[in-house]
């Protein structure tokens, strides 16, 4: 059993030791509400990317909410002072995913411009991820990715410093993307193979391309999935076009910054390189 009797000071007088601090409950981040969120929207991306090949109407929903929720999990940080790096890294990798699983599907439905969707893939993730890597080897691991100087680049100093600006480009960002997913559903200009019908009967025979078997598209011709795309060619594409040309200038804006990001991101690693080869020769020369 511990000795509780007092011990005697330099004065010879007793005293009794200080009792230990109460220890203070472990927190749990990965149960803390933002990361909650966090959580919520990789299952909503989940659900849409399941609903994505046959129903536009319902994967675009939960996209859409999947995407919104991206601002709902910054205020519960903010306002239960509860942000932590892994949600910081939770958000950027759901987000990531999710554009990049949108943009596979656009690549598929637009073979033509396949190598534009998968130009956007590489430069989302090559620049967020230099730009993060930078951030912590040359910022230091306490440094977040959003903090930028305004001397190594005005713009992102611009995009990232204020959250309503932040939030707005990368939704319209989504935005656009998710009316060009409903475009390859709806309309004949981009996708006209949905409503054309081919001018050589020939063609319509069963087993050729253009009229390939139902049971190659589809367990049951008349699932909910048949029927659900049978709908989806009669949508009219005056939304997801008007919804296009709204968002398309925001979202232009949105690649130059990641052209920006990942020029800035790359200089500021090679900086510190030269500084840490001229720190080598000094060492190296004493």
């Amino acid at each position: 059993m511990a000795d509780t009797h007092p011990l005697p000071n330099g004065n010879g007088s007793a005293v009794r030791p200080a009792e230990a601090h109460a220890e203070e409950p472990e927190e749990n981040v990965f149960l803390f509400y933002p990361n909650l969120i966090g959580y919520s929207r990789v299952v909503l991306a989940v659900a849409s990317l399941y609903y994505m090949p046959l129903h536009p109407r319902t994967c675009s929903l939960l996209y859409s909410i999947s995407c919104l929720l991206d601002a709902l999990d910054g205020m519960a940080a903010r306002y239960f002072q509860q942000g932590t790096k892994f949600g910081a890294v939770l958000d950027m990798v759901t987000d990531r995913c999710t554009t990049t699983c949108l943009l596979v599907f656009l690549a598929s439905a637009f073979p033509r411009w396949s190598i534009i969707f998968q130009g956007l893939i590489s430069l989302d993730l090559a620049s967020h991820y230099m730009h993060m890597y930078a951030t912590l080897s040359m910022g230091g691991q306490d440094e977040s990715h959003k903090k930028v100087d305004e001397s190594r680049s005005w713009i992102l100093k611009q995009y990232y410093s204020n959250n309503k600006v932040l939030f707005t480009f990368c939704l319209m960002n989504e935005l656009f993307f998710i009316a060009l997913y409903l475009l390859s559903f709806s309309s004949p200009i981009i996708s006209p193979t949905l409503l054309k019908t081919p001018e050589d009967p020939a063609s319509l025979i069963p087993g050729t391309p253009l009229a390939p078997k139902s049971a190659t598209l589809f367990t049951n011709p008349w699932s909910a999935g048949a029927m659900e795309y049978a709908r989806a060619n009669k949508m009219d594409s005056v939304i997801p076009w008007t919804l296009a040309a709204i968002s398309f200038p925001i979202m232009a804006g949105k690649q130059i910054i990641n052209v920006v990001q990942l020029v800035k991101a790359s200089q500021w690693l090679a900086q510190g390189d030269i500084e840490k080869r001229k720190a080598d020769r000094a060492r190296k020369g004493r």
